[in-house]
């Protein structure tokens, strides 16, 4: 993932691109410090996939759907939610003192590859630290990744 270029792609063992996506990072910046709302850097992995088969639009809230699908009559009635949708990628980091370990981790951190609503924009860091995708990329993406495959943010 390249934060400068706001970009996640998907790459075989061989670093031939499968896909790419336009993702939306923190506002924040890059920084992996806890309660910074930044995206940490460096080498992660997928420690949890949350939603498969759920609808598209699928609300979360502490990683558990709601119920709900989301649509702007919800937007409106929950205008401060920072929305979670269709499906989330838990990560958590692999480099001690960097982004995992005390004060720096990524997991406990809660940053997660997620759905967001598909007005918001992508390619323009936005985030509260998380790595914001189009919901039908989000899906496309928990599709082809299991629990365990690698991240690199750079």
């Amino acid at each position: 993932m390249d934060l400068t270029l706001q970009s996640l792609s998907l790459l075989t063992g061989g670093g031939q691109v499968l896909a790419s996506y336009p993702v939306s990072t923190a506002l924040n910046g890059p920084g992996e410090q806890d309660g910074s709302g930044c995206t940490p850097r460096g080498s992660h992995y997928i420690r949890a996939s949350i939603g498969a088969g759920l609808s598209p639009g699928t609300v979360f809230r502490a990683r558990r759907p709601t119920g709900e699908i989301y649509s702007p009559e919800l937007a409106r009635e929950y205008p401060d939610r920072d929305w979670i949708l269709s499906r989330i990628l838990w990560l958590c980091g692999r480099e001690w003192g960097k982004n995992r370990g005390p004060g720096v981790d990524t997991f406990r951190r809660f940053i997660y590859i997620h759905g967001t609503p598909d007005r918001e924009p992508m390619g323009v860091p936005l985030s509260h630290g998380c790595v914001r995708m189009r919901n039908a990329d989000v899906i496309d993406l928990f599709d082809r990744v299991r629990p365990g495959t690698a991240v690199v943010i750079r």
